[in-house]
């Protein structure tokens, strides 16, 4: 008789399903002129978290705090009056000059004090760029948008001189957050281009003031456009704020409008946005390296 077999047969095993796991590929982010701006909207929660860091550290341990972002602008209207507007005379087309340069200070002092803060923006979160990936875009972008909250501060004041002199704006004034805008976007701009050479050549820290300082005269700042006659108005339009200046200008005091350089202003606003974006992303994966 055959022998009966009593072990238990043994069935092959299912095999084990590894839980699925998303799939991450590191890469070099594809073409460098490639502007991947869906990755900056992805870390969008991070411009929040800097921009109230920029705004706390500002005035951190001063003893005016914010009053400072009033200060500057005031004291500096107050000797381009007695200096330009009383002593050498200068036109203010028909306005009150201190509330005429005011009103041409309050987006240069945006302008000016974003460049600054823009341009060193990487150099100042190096640590954040050599140990944590995230859009090198944030930095600069946030630090000009920072700058938003000392000219909400500072336009309080320009309200209140308008009201002293009895000056009335126009229907324009609808369009006032165009012309800040146009700011913000040249601020970006030019940010992008100092905060990127910057990362390699620490000498643009030193060039900035004296840009910044040249600049100021070659804005319509301290006099009005209308000195130029046509075409060189219109070419004055080069310089993108000489266009937010006259832009404010004209919608809170209705001055005749130079519809011409404020266009072409525009234009130059938009191709700096556009050429500091693809410049800065070109260049964005050395940065870790060259801090």
């Amino acid at each position: 008789m055959s022998a009966v077999n009593t072990q238990p047969t043994v069935l092959p095993a299912e095999p084990v399903k590894a839980p699925h796991k998303p799939l991450v590929v590191i890469g070099s982010g594809g073409s460098p002129f490639a502007l991947r701006l869906r990755d900056v909207w992805e870390y969008r929660e991070l411009f929040y978290f800097l921009v109230w860091r920029d705004v706390k550290v500002r005035y951190k341990q001063t003893l005016l705090g914010a009053a400072w972002a009033i200060i500057q602008p005031l004291m500096t209207m107050l000797i381009f009056t007695i200096i330009f507007g009383r002593l050498a005379g200068i036109s203010s087309d028909g306005h009150p000059y201190p509330v005429f340069s005011y009103a041409g200070l309050l987006p240069w002092q945006f302008f000016s004090a974003a460049l600054g803060a823009a341009s060193n923006s990487l150099i100042n979160s190096s640590a954040m760029v050599r140990k944590v990936y995230f859009p090198r875009l944030v930095l600069p972008v946030s630090a000009v948008l920072a700058g938003l909250v000392d000219f909400a501060i500072a336009f309080v004041v320009l309200l209140g001189l308008m009201l002293f002199y009895q000056v009335v704006p126009t229907l324009a004034v609808l369009l006032l957050p165009l012309f800040l805008l146009q700011a913000v976007i040249t601020a970006i701009g030019v940010g992008l281009w100092l905060s990127a050479v910057n990362a390699r050549y620490r000498d643009v820290r030193h060039a900035v003031p004296f840009i910044v300082q040249f600049w100021l005269f070659a804005t319509p700042v301290v006099y009005p456009s209308s000195l130029l006659s046509e075409p060189w108005r219109t070419l004055f339009g080069l310089n993108p704020m000489a266009g937010v200046v006259e832009g404010f200008r004209w919608a809170l005091l209705g001055s005749a409008p130079p519809s011409g350089m404020i266009a072409f202003s525009a234009l130059i606003s938009l191709v700096l946005l556009v050429s500091g974006l693809f410049y800065f992303q070109s260049v964005e994966r050395k940065f870790a390296d060259v801090i």
